[in-house]
C-alpha cells in the first residue's frame, strides 16, 4: 500500500503492475466502500497498472471534514486527482459514487485523461428514500436493503456478500450517509456534451440501482462513448464476474493504446 499527501491529508492506494503496457487506470470504489472493492483488476495489471484508492474516510485514507454533496464530491475529485498525478494514470474507472467523482474530474479539473469508464453509475444519482432514511437512523436496516437481491448483487457467493456488509459497517455510518448524500445530489445531465474523452459505461444486466438505461443515458449523451452489459450481475459487476468485467475493461484499454 502507498499513499499521498494533497491538501493535508493522507489518501491511500495500491498499485498491481505486472509489466502492462497500456494506459495506467485509476479505480475509484462507490459509497461506503474501498479500494477492495476491486481486487478482481488486479488481475489486469499484466496488461496495464491498475491503481484503486481509498477515498477519504475509507478503508485506508485520511479522513476530510467536510458536508455531503457538492463539498463531498469536490474533496473525493482531490483525492483522486491527487493519486492519478502520483501513478501517472490517464483512464479513471469508477463504480456508483466513484463514477460521480471521475465524471466530476473530468469536468472540473485539469488532468490530463485518455479515457473514463463508468461503471453501475450515471448522470444522476438519485437515492431513493427509504435508504436515506434508513441511513440516517437504522444503519443496519439500511446495510440490508443495499444487500437485498440485485442491488448491489445478483447471485454472488455467500462470503461474498458477507463481506461486502463488514466492508460497509467499517466505514461507518456517518461516512456511508456522507456518500450517499452526495450521490443523491450529484446531477451533470445536462454537462455530458463537456465529456472530451472515449469513454465506456458498463453496467451489470441485473443492476436495480444504477440501472441499464442509466448507461444508455451516458452512451447516447457522451461523444465517443460505448456501452457495455454483463451479464448474470447486478451492482458490483467487477466483483461478481470479474472476468466478463475484466474483458470489456480490457477491450477498452486496448483501443485506446491503439488509437494514442
Amino acid at each position: 500500500m502507498k499513499r499521498v499527501t494533497h491538501d493535508g491529508r493522507d489518501t491511500a492506494y495500491r498499485v498491481s503492475d505486472r509489466g502492462g503496457d497500456g494506459p495506467t487506470v485509476c479505480f475509484v470504489h462507490g459509497s461506503g466502500g474501498s479500494k477492495d472493492v476491486w481486487k478482481a483488476q488486479a488481475r489486469v495489471g499484466d496488461r496495464f497498472p491498475a491503481v484503486a484508492l481509498d477515498l477519504s474516510g475509507h478503508g485506508d485514507s485520511d479522513d476530510v471534514d467536510t458536508s455531503a454533496g457538492r463539498e463531498a464530491l469536490d474533496a473525493y475529485a482531490d483525492d483522486v486527482v491527487a493519486v492519478a498525478e502520483a501513478t501517472d494514470a490517464t483512464v479513471l474507472c469508477g463504480n456508483s459514487l466513484g463514477g460521480a467523482v471521475a465524471l466530476w474530474v473530468a469536468l472540473e479539473r485539469d488532468l490530463a485523461l485518455d479515457g473514463l469508464v463508468l461503471a453501475g453509475t450515471g448522470a444522476k444519482l438519485a437515492v431513493a428514500e427509504p435508504l436515506r432514511d434508513a441511513l440516517a437512523n437504522d444503519f443496519d436496516r439500511a446495510i440490508e436493503l443495499l444487500h437485498e437481491p440485485d442491488r448491489l448483487f445478483h447471485d454472488a457467493p455467500p462470503e461474498y456478500v458477507e463481506l461486502s456488509r463488514a466492508g460497509m459497517r467499517d466505514c461507518g455510518r456517518a461516512v456511508t450517509e456522507r456518500d450517499f448524500r452526495t450521490c443523491h445530489a450529484f446531477d451533470v445531465r445536462d454537462r455530458l456534451e463537456e465529456i472530451a474523452v472515449p469513454s465506456l459505461a458498463v453496467v451489470g444486466e441485473h443492476d436495480a440501482l444504477t440501472p441499464v438505461e442509466y448507461h444508455d443515458y451516458l452512451a447516447d449523451r457522451i461523444d465517443s462513448c460505448e456501452r457495455a452489459v454483463v451479464e448474470d450481475a447486478a451492482h458490483l459487476a467487477m466483483l461478481e464476474q470479474p472476468a466478463a468485467f475484466n474483458a470489456a475493461l480490457a477491450a477498452f484499454c486496448s483501443r485506446l493504446s491503439a488509437e494514442s
